[in-house]
């Protein structure tokens, strides 16, 4: 795996800006479900990353050795455990991208042209 750095971060965060613009532009809805739907997998999606990534820290901070043992570790990393199970809760998002997918999918069977509300 290569090193990652704070550029490779600000890469992936800029990448999710350019997602957001895009999306505001009112794109075609299959497109647009297509390109968010890897952020919202049940499994890999970014609520569970994060979670993920906030349990790291708060693990990383507490536990590394060149980290003062003071009182205020114990309350910041909890706090980021805490943050990690309210994103966790955010990883049923996929089936809202579900409902919606069939949503289109019966109005563009029924319609003609096959148009989402257009």
């Amino acid at each position: 795996m290569p090193a990652l750095t704070p550029d490779t971060i600000r890469t992936l965060t800029e990448t999710l800006s350019d997602l957001t613009h895009y999306l505001r532009e009112n794109p075609d809805p299959v497109e647009a479900l297509a390109l968010v739907e890897p952020l919202l997998d049940e499994y890999t999606g970014l609520p569970v990353q994060l979670a993920d990534i906030l349990r790291a820290l708060a693990r990383a901070v507490q536990d590394h050795p060149d980290v003062p043992g003071t009182a205020q570790v114990s309350p910041l990393a909890a706090e980021l455990r805490t943050a990690a199970w309210e994103q966790a809760d955010q990883h049923t998002l996929h089936y809202v991208l579900d409902d919606l997918r069939d949503m289109y999918d019966s109005a563009a069977a029924s319609e003609p042209g096959g148009r989402w509300g257009r």
